[in-house]
C-alpha cells in the first residue's frame, strides 16, 4: 500500500486551486496526471525582473523594468501598423508598442495621466526608445504582491505560463514533512537540504544560477531519484539472488570440443566472459548477466559456449534476437559451431507454418533440439520446452520486460543472458542495468582489419558511383546505407529506394538489391541471403542492417548523409565490413555545413575503431538525451535527474542503494519505512511488491 503521507501528492490534478478538468488535460500534456508530476516539473528558464532602471539608462536587449507615467495613446493610422503607448519619466521618453492590439483594452491596462510599471525587452529604433509588448504591466499596488523573478515551464497550446506557476505553488502547499530517507554522511558531505526545501528552492530559485544542476537543491532531488532507481534494482536483483536457480556444474567436454573444432581460438576477453558465464551456472543462485561488446567482438560465440555448457548439463537452451534475419543468421553460426559436439539447432520464427512449424514444436518438446534459436515466435503459448535451462536475449534492449519474462516462464527459473552490441559506458550500464552482472568483450578476433574510414561530401556523389563501379568490377560487395525508406517531400534525406533507382540507372546493373524495414520478413531474408551468396554486389538499405546482416566478405560501407546518425550508430553499420582478412573502407557521406558537434562526431569515427571509447564520447556529445541512438537502451526518463550534470552520481547512488540491501534487505523499521516512502514516491515500488512476494 502507498504510505498515507503521499497521498495528496497522488491526487488528480484537478485537486489544485483554479485547475479544472480543462486545465488539468492541457497541464496533463506538460507534467503529467497526478500532483506530484507538476512538483516534479524542472523550470526551463528564468524571467528577472528586479533590475530597475530609468528610461535614458535602460540597456538594449536586456529584461528590465522602469516606472513611468502614461502620456498619450497613438494609435496606427493604418491597417498593420502598430499601435504605441507614449510614457515618459523624469529622464526621457518611452513608447510601448503593440501589433494586432485592441485600443479599448490598452486604455483601460494603460490610462493616460496614470502611473505604470513596466518590464521587457528595450529596442532603440532611430531616436526612439521602444518596448514592443512588454511582459508585464502593473500598479504601484500590484508591484508590492508581484513577484519580479518568475519561473519558465515546458508549455502546450493553450497553457499560460500563469496557469503553471498557480498549479506549482498550489502543489508545493501540499508538501508533506517527508521522513529522512538520505544518509546524513551524503547529506553533510554535498551540502544537501531536505528533500523537501530541495523542492521548493527547484521552484524558487534565487537566480538564474539557481536553475543549474550542480545546485545542492537540483543535486539533492537528483540522488534521491537515482537512488530510487538503484534501490528499485538491488532489490529485484536480491529477490532474484534468493530464488534458487539450478547448480550445472559439468566437466566442460562439450565446450572443449567445440573449441577443438571451432575455426579459429577465443580471445582473452571471450574466455573471460565465459568463465564468469561458467560460474554463474555452476551457482545455485540464478544468473542474470549481461554481456557487451564491440561490434565483431564475437558474443555468438560465446552464446554457443554458454549452451554447449548447458547442454552437457541436459537442459535446453533458447536465444531469442528481434528480427528474423538476426535469427536465423544466429542459428547458422551457432549450429556450424555445436555440430562437432552432436548438439542439433533449430530455428523458430512466425514465418514457420503447419506441417514445418508442428515437427520444430516437437522437436522443442521432446528435448531433442537443445538450442532453439527464433523471435518473438518462441514464447508464444504452443511453444512448450522439454526443460529450458539458459534464455539468452540478444539485442535485449528491442524486448519489453513482459516479453523477457514470458521466454523465462517457460522454464523451471532458467538462467538469463543478455547481450548487446552497443558498448555502454560504465555510468550508463549502472543507471540502466544496475540489476545485472555485466562481462564485456573489449577485444575482436586476431586477423580482422579495421576498416579505412573517409569523410566525402555529398557534392562528390557522382565520383563514389563511379568508385563503386570499379570496386565491384574487381569482385567486391558494397553496403550503401541511406535514412529513409522512400523519397520525402519534407526532407532532403537520401531515400534508400530513390537512391536503389538511381544507382541501377547509373550502374546498368541488376545485382543491387534493396533491403529495409518495411519489407515482409520471407523478402527481408531473402534479399540477406542473396548478398551472403554473393548474388548481389550492392545492398542499398535503411539501418536495418545494422544487426544481423552478415555478409564476411563485404568490404565497402557507404553511409549516406553520415551527420544525421549517432556515434553508436555509424560504428555499428561499420561494423558489417571489416569481418574478414582483406582491406575494407567505410565512407562517410556528408552534407555540408557541419555543425559543431556533427563534425566531432565524424571525426571520431575517421580516428578510432575503438567501440568503448567510441560510446563514452558519444555519451559525451550527445548529452542524456538520446545516449546509445534512438533510444536504444531502455534508458529510464528520469524528471529531476540530469544523466549527464549528475554521471558523477549514479555510482553514489548505486553504492548506497546496494548498502541499504546488504543491511536492511526487507526495508525494516524506521529507516526502511522511509525508503519505502521514497520508492512510492518515484513509482519504483516494483520492489516493494517482491519484498512482499518473498
Amino acid at each position: 500500500m502507498r504510505p498515507e503521507i503521499l497521498f495528496p501528492l497522488f491526487q488528480d490534478l484537478t485537486a489544485l486551486p483554479g485547475i479544472g478538468p480543462r486545465l488539468a488535460a492541457l497541464l496533463g500534456k506538460v507534467s503529467g496526471p497526478r500532483v506530484k508530476d507538476v512538483l516534479f516539473l524542472k523550470p526551463s528558464s528564468l524571467i528577472d525582473r528586479r533590475y530597475k532602471t530609468s528610461v535614458a539608462d535602460a540597456p538594449e536587449d536586456q529584461i528590465i523594468t522602469l516606472q513611468a507615467t502614461v502620456e498619450t495613446h497613438i494609435p496606427g493610422r493604418r491597417k498593420g501598423q502598430p499601435y504605441k503607448v507614449r510614457m515618459y519619466d523624469q529622464t526621457g521618453f518611452l513608447h510601448l508598442v503593440f501589433f494586432h492590439a485592441r485600443g479599448d483594452y490598452l486604455k483601460k491596462l494603460l490610462p493616460e495621466g496614470e502611473t505604470r510599471i513596466v518590464s521587457g525587452k528595450i529596442e532603440r529604433f532611430g531616436s526612439e526608445i521602444q518596448m514592443v509588448h512588454p511582459d508585464l504591466v502593473i500598479t504601484e499596488e500590484e508591484a508590492e504582491t508581484t513577484p519580479l523573478l518568475e519561473t519558465v515551464y515546458p508549455l502546450t497550446a493553450g497553457l499560460t505560463a500563469k496557469t503553471v506557476r498557480k498549479a506549482v505553488d498550489g502543489a508545493l502547499t501540499l508538501l508533506p514533512g517527508f521522513p529522512e530517507w538520505c544518509d546524513t554522511g551524503l547529506k553533510q558531505k554535498y551540502n544537501w537540504p531536505d528533500f523537501t526545501d530541495a523542492l521548493r528552492g527547484l521552484h524558487r530559485p534565487e537566480d538564474a544560477e539557481g536553475l543549474s544542476p550542480d545546485t545542492p537543491e537540483r543535486s539533492r532531488l537528483a540522488f534521491d531519484e537515482l537512488t530510487a532507481r538503484q534501490l528499485a534494482l538491488q532489490l529485484v536483483r536480491a529477490q532474484r539472488k534468493r530464488v534458487a536457480g539450478r547448480e550445472m556444474k559439468v566437466d566442460g567436454r562439450y565446450v572443449a570440443t567445440m573449441l577443438e573444432h571451432a575455426p579459429f581460438k577465443p580471445t582473452g576477453a571471450q574466455e573471460r566472459a565465459h568463465c564468469d558465464i561458467r560460474g554463474d551456472l555452476e551457482q545455485p543462485e540464478r544468473m542474470t548477466r549481461l554481456l557487451h561488446g564491440d561490434v565483431g567482438a564475437g558474443k555468438t560465440f560465446v552464446a554457443a559456449m554458454a549452451a554447449a555448457h548447458v547442454a552437457e548439463a541436459g537442459a535446453q537452451s533458447a536465444i531469442m534476437a528481434p528480427t528474423e534475419i538476426l535469427a536465423r543468421q544466429h542459428h547458422k553460426t551457432i549450429a556450424a559451431l555445436l555440430e562437432p559436439v552432436g548438439i542439433e539447432v533449430i530455428t523458430l520464427t512466425g514465418r514457420d507454418k503447419g506441417k514445418s512449424r508442428k515437427a520444430l514444436l516437437e522437436k522443442i518438446a521432446s528435448g531433442d533440439a537443445m538450442v532453439v534459436c527464433g523471435t518473438h515466435a518462441l514464447f508464444q503459448d504452443d511453444v512448450s520446452f522439454s526443460d529450458l535451462g539458459l534464455v539468452v536475449i540478444d539485442e535485449q534492449h528491442r524486448f519489453g520486460v513482459s516479453d523477457r519474462m514470458r521466454l523465462a516462464s517457460k522454464g523451471y527459473r532458467p538462467e538469463t543472458l543478455a547481450m548487446t552490441a552497443t558498448p555502454i559506458p560504465r555510468t550508463l550500464a549502472l543507471a540502466v542495468y544496475g540489476d545485472m552482472d555485466v562481462s564485456k568483450l573489449d577485444e575482436k578476433p586476431a586477423g580482422r582489419k579495421p576498416p579505412t574510414t573517409r569523410l566525402v561530401s555529398m557534392d562528390r556523389l557522382g565520383e563514389m558511383v563511379e568508385g563503386v563501379r570499379r570496386a565491384v568490377a574487381k569482385g567486391e560487395r558494397v553496403y550503401w546505407v541511406c535514412p529513409l525508406v522512400e523519397e520525402s517531400e519534407v526532407s532532403e534525406l537520401s531515400a534508400a529506394e530513390d537512391r536503389w533507382r538511381h544507382l541501377r540507372a547509373a550502374l546498368g546493373d541488376d545485382r543491387i538489391g534493396l533491403l529495409h524495414g518495411r519489407m515482409k520478413a520471407e523478402e527481408k531474408e531473402r534479399i540477406a541471403a542473396s548478398f551472403r551468396a554473393g548474388e548481389i554486389d550492392i545492398l542499398v538499405a535503411t539501418t536495418v542492417i545494422e544487426v544481423g546482416v552478415d555478409a564476411p566478405d563485404a568490404t565497402i560501407m557507404i553511409i549516406e548523409h553520415a551527420e544525421r546518425f549517432g556515434l553508436a550508430q555509424l560504428h555499428q553499420l561499420r561494423g558489417r565490413v571489416g569481418r574478414g582478412d582483406r582491406e575494407s573502407s567505410c565512407m562517410l557521406l556528408y552534407k555540408g555545413p557541419l555543425g559543431e558537434t556533427a563534425r566531432a562526431r565524424l571525426e571520431m569515427m575517421r580516428e578510432t575503431d575503438d567501440g568503448f571509447a567510441i560510446a563514452e564520447e558519444d555519451w559525451r556529445l550527445r548529452g542524456a538525451g538520446d545516449p546509445l541512438g534512438l533510444r536504444q537502451s531502455g534508458l529510464p526518463d528520469y524528471r529531476l535527474a540530469d544523466i549527464e550534470a549528475h554521471a558523477d552520481l549514479i555510482p553514489v547512488a548505486n553504492d548506497y542503494a546496494r548498502l541499504i540491501v546488504e543491511s536492511n534487505p526487507q526495508l525494516e523499521g524506521e529507516k526502511g519505512e522511509a525508503l519505502r516512502t521514497l520508492l512510492y514516491l518515484f513509482e519504483q515500488d516494483t520492489g516493494i511488491r517482491l519484498l512482499k512476494s518473498g
